[in-house]
């Protein structure tokens, strides 16, 4: 998997109470632009359209700390295009989808520009030792 990528205002958001990550939804948005660690909310990214894709929401595994830190573990999760093709995408953003903003988590960088073909997958492979988030 490649490099989680924090969004910055995340830190506020979760001193502000804006995310509760053991109950609230995580989902992933789908981007050929470039986020920036600046965006805050959905409407900043250019999605692609997810015409014919499966549920994009993610399974919380564990939202628990031990010792003094923090994780914030997610089941992996297969995105299956059923017909057509999709847009293409080379960013995958988490956000938090029980916010009406929808306010933004981290991304990833696949590091090239991806699309799915008809009955195509693709595995977002979550780390499932380190969690996604670590906060100490």
């Amino acid at each position: 998997m490649a490099v989680f990528v924090k969004f910055s205002p995340l830190v506020a958001a979760l001193a502000n109470g804006v995310h509760n990550l053991s109950t609230n939804q995580i989902t992933v948005a789908l981007t050929s632009v470039a986020p920036t660690a600046t965006n805050a909310v959905l409407a900043d990214l250019t999605q692609i359209a997810y015409t014919n894709m499966s549920s994009r929401n993610i399974t919380t595994t564990s939202s628990s700390q031990t010792s003094g830190v923090y994780k914030l573990i997610l089941a992996d999760l297969i995105i299956t295009q059923t017909t057509t093709i999709s847009a293409s995408f080379r960013y995958i953003a988490l956000y938090n989808s029980t916010v009406a903003s929808g306010n933004l988590i981290g991304f990833y960088d696949y590091g090239s520009s991806t699309f799915l073909n008809a009955g195509d997958t693709i595995t977002i492979d979550f780390d499932q030792v380190n969690g996604v988030i670590q906060l100490t």
